[in-house]
């Protein structure tokens, strides 16, 4: 099982014109692999990763996850599925300043719970692996930009995904805070056994992927 898109294309309405934001993309990937995506800004970079995490449907083509195409599912059945499938780091961290870090983490949880006992352990474990076992009880704001976006990541996988997607993680880091964030991806991706894709205008960061594709003008190309 894997990640397939077929034919990906989406383009948007702005009054009279048509957006043709994404064209004709196609590409697979195996449980375990990882991918870095590429690309000027508005090349359609967010736009793809929001297309393979089911947050906005293509216009045409085909994404299917786990043999399943998410969009042929009712709108409950697929929140239900992205929850559980599919995790995500953005290049904010958006954790909410009201709840501890522990309380952030096991959030994405408790939306379809379904981990009973197990999710405070799990959550806790996650971010003793993320470097932030001492400060669970920590509100956000109390957290440095790298603590902050680390915590993200252990949210992003506390339900298991089978595929986690990245956009621009390290774009709000300094250099060191990026490579921190950058190798914890890494280490955790290996642990997990996920399919792995970052957006970023790291070069750096994009060298480090076995895979790694451009996009310009809509359009995928093989970068490796």
């Amino acid at each position: 099982m894997g990640l397939t898109a077929s034919n990906l294309s989406k383009t948007f309405e702005m009054g009279s014109h048509r957006v043709e934001v994404l064209e004709e993309i196609s590409f697979r990937l195996e449980k375990g692999e990882a991918l870095a995506i590429t690309g000027p800004s508005g090349s359609g970079k967010s736009t793809l990763l929001h297309c393979l995490g089911t947050l906005t449907p293509p216009s045409s083509g085909t994404i299917e996850i786990e043999g399943r195409n998410p969009f042929l599912l009712e709108e409950q059945e697929l929140a239900r599925f992205r929850n559980n499938v599919v995790g995500f780091v953005f290049q904010d961290h958006h954790l909410l300043p009201q709840y501890s870090v522990l309380e952030n983490v096991m959030l994405p949880a408790l939306a379809f719970p379904s981990k009973g006992q197990g999710l405070e352990g799990r959550a806790r474990k996650l971010l003793e692996t993320v470097g932030l076992s001492h400060r669970l009880d920590h509100r956000p704001a109390l957290l440095s930009g790298g603590e902050r976006q680390r915590a993200a990541v252990a949210r992003a996988l506390i339900n298991s995904p089978q595929l986690l997607l990245c956009d621009e993680p390290t774009g709000n880091l300094d250099q060191k805070n990026a490579g921190t964030i950058a190798d914890l991806l890494f280490e955790l991706h290996e642990e997990e056994n996920a399919i792995l894709i970052v957006v970023t205008h790291s070069q750096e960061l994009a060298h480090r992927f076995s895979r790694h594709f451009a996009i310009r003008e809509g359009r995928l190309f093989d970068e490796a």
